[in-house]
């Protein structure tokens, strides 16, 4: 298997899955034994990653124009919408929402309390969507992911540890 071994000022060996690249990070002085048993002993692991990150990718790459349009028309309405209810019932003020094109990241809280969302967001299912959206908001009473923030969500979304897993 073909990796990619960086070397850095750390204690333990740790693997990623990237864009269908497979990252090895271990400290320096690490054998290439030590590190090559680590691999063997995370080959399942890796291939279970290779092939998530390969269904996301085909997912993504399959859009057309045509698609990509009609998603970011359904996310403005839809997201636009269920940030207004939530920020509603959760007693809450949001600047501006925008819809973007992220790959990597659903959602985004400023500073300034304006939010973004990826259009991408809406081939996931509602209840994840509506996860993102309270994740979103809360990020305005704690712009952290500290404990009192998870607080916050699940005080408005008692079942978001599931809906969070659909985003998977």
């Amino acid at each position: 298997m073909e990796y990619m071994l960086i070397y850095s000022d750390r204690k333990t060996i740790s693997i990623s899955v990237k864009d269908g690249v497979v990252t090895v990070r271990a400290p320096r002085g690490a054998s290439e034994k030590i590190i090559e048993s680590f691999i063997l002993k995370s080959q399942k692991w890796i291939e279970i990653h290779i092939e998530k990150e390969k269904a996301r990718i085909n997912k993504f790459d399959a859009l057309n124009d045509d698609d990509i349009k009609r998603l970011k028309k359904e996310a403005k309405e839809y997201l636009h919408r269920k940030t207004e209810y939530y920020a509603y019932i959760m007693g809450l003020k949001y600047g501006r929402i925008t819809i973007t094109s992220a790959k990597t990241r659903f959602g985004s809280c400023s500073a300034k309390g304006n939010i973004s969302y990826s259009y991408r967001l809406m081939l996931y299912p509602e209840p994840a969507r509506d996860y993102v959206v309270v994740h979103e908001l809360a990020h305005l009473v704690e712009m952290n992911h500290s404990k009192r923030f998870y607080s916050i969500i699940e005080k408005y979304m008692p079942d978001y540890k599931i809906r969070k897993r659909m985003l998977k």
